[in-house]
């Protein structure tokens, strides 16, 4: 009768051969076995440790152990920390290390509850369990690290488990968890790849394994220095009239009493139009400056108005009319600066008459 829904299963395959009362036989893949014990072994002292580091308000949301890994979701309103999964890792191996045997025994449920076993919240029991004890025993402590109820496969010692790696951790959804973990040979041969890529990319950068992150890091800093300094080129340039600022459509102009500069600049990156406007605006004591810069196939705008103007003139509304004209809709910020975009980039010149027009 336990078997039900094996018979069902082999029922399938065999396409209507088998049916009850037919002799089969099954054998078990010992290899995959062992991967599937050592994982669920490894899930409940990860279970235990999380819990230790964590707090224990962690409790198992769901779980999967194949022979490839364990995925283990926990209750948990943050981001596990990087040090914190190093200590749930330290904690884990360690009793891995110390090699105490797994113990399963069978009993009344609520004899189970008095050992301290942990269930799962919401789930069925029978009258009798299957209680899981594994782990060191600190003094005085009255269980083992691990006891839970649980019906499953495990190794015979936590040492069978060999290692324990975790490989992954984010959100599942909200309060929710995901850890995911390799365990024995899977967990080995994955270090001893990450291994091969950080000598791979020491090597790349002609240093020692050891000396990687420090390099990296350097490498980093030089890397925003350089971009600052071309992005403080770039505007220079631009505010200049250099090259690439669209000289013919830099020259201030006055419309309505209200001094007007409207620029176009070529592949000029949209994160730096704000400061370039802020320049050009305080150069002018008193105006309106528009600039549409072109970059990657796309069209962005700034509308900068100075603050003896901005009780008469709004930057939002002139964005709004620029974006119009560029293809895109709406723009945002404040009355004295305001960005927006589209995607009509040879609309440029059209952008910039349009603000003249509003002007006028």
């Amino acid at each position: 009768k336990k078997l039900g829904k094996l018979w069902v299963h082999i029922g399938k395959i065999g396409a209507g051969a088998v049916k009850v009362g037919d002799a089969i036989e099954m054998k078990v893949d010992a290899n995959r076995r062992g991967f599937i014990q050592s994982n669920h072994s490894a899930t409940h002292l990860l279970h235990e440790a999380l819990r230790h580091v964590l707090g224990e308000h962690v409790s198992q949301k769901g779980s999967l152990q194949d022979d490839e890994r364990t995925r283990f979701d926990i209750s948990h309103p943050n981001a596990v920390s990087l040090a914190e999964i190093a200590e749930v890792e330290r904690i884990v191996n360690e009793e891995i290390r110390v090699n105490t045997p797994v113990e399963t025994r069978v009993m009344p449920i609520e004899d189970a509850r008095e050992t301290g076993a942990m269930a799962l919240f919401g789930e069925k029991y029978d009258d009798e369990v299957r209680v899981v004890s594994m782990g060191s025993k600190a003094s005085g402590a009255s269980k083992t690290f691990s006891v839970e109820l649980c019906g499953g496969t495990h190794v015979k010692r936590t040492g069978d488990i060999g290692l324990l790696k975790i490989v992954s951790e984010g959100a599942l959804s909200s309060g929710i968890r995901r850890v995911e973990a390799l365990t024995g040979a899977k967990a080995l041969a994955y270090l001893e790849e990450q291994d091969k890529r950080i000598r791979a990319v020491a090597d790349a950068l002609k240093v020692g394994a050891g000396d990687v992150f420090d390099r990296v890091q350097s490498l980093s800093k030089e890397k925003r220095e350089l971009e600052k300094q071309i992005s403080d080129m770039r505007r220079q340039l631009a505010s200049s009239g250099g090259a690439g600022s669209g000289s013919s459509a830099a020259d201030v102009k006055e419309i309505n009493g209200v001094k007007f500069s409207g620029r176009i600049l070529s592949d000029f990156p949209a994160k730096d139009l704000r400061t370039l406007a802020t320049e050009l605006k305080q150069k002018m004591d008193s105006g309106v400056v528009a600039l549409v810069a072109i970059h990657e196939g796309k069209a962005s705008l700034v509308v900068a108005v100075t603050n003896d103007l901005t009780g008469r003139l709004s930057a939002v509304d002139l964005v709004k009319v620029g974006a119009e004209a560029l293809g895109g809709s709406g723009g945002g910020g404040r009355p004295e600066m305001a960005q927006a975009g589209g995607p009509n980039v040879d609309a440029a010149n059209d952008a910039v008459a349009a603000i003249e027009k509003a002007l006028a």
